[in-house]
């Protein structure tokens, strides 16, 4: 297991995990816009490529629609 910080929120996820899958596992991939992981930004194409690495402080930005 590793732990990662998500918005601030300690999780755990197993090894091998890809931002993306992390992502799916919290049921916001409709959501989430754009991503950081230890303030570097990561390209939605890319998601499926970066795996989670203990300690990674991670950032998640979703759309918030106003009017």
């Amino acid at each position: 297991m590793i732990e990662v910080v998500v918005n601030g929120l300690a999780k755990e996820f197993i090894d091998g995990t890809t931002l993306n899958d992390m992502i799916v596992s919290l049921e916001i991939a409709d959501k989430v816009m754009a991503s950081a992981v230890n303030m570097n930004i990561v390209k939605k194409e890319n998601w499926n490529e970066y795996v989670l690495q203990n300690h990674d402080k991670i950032e998640l930005l979703e759309f918030v629609g106003g009017g």
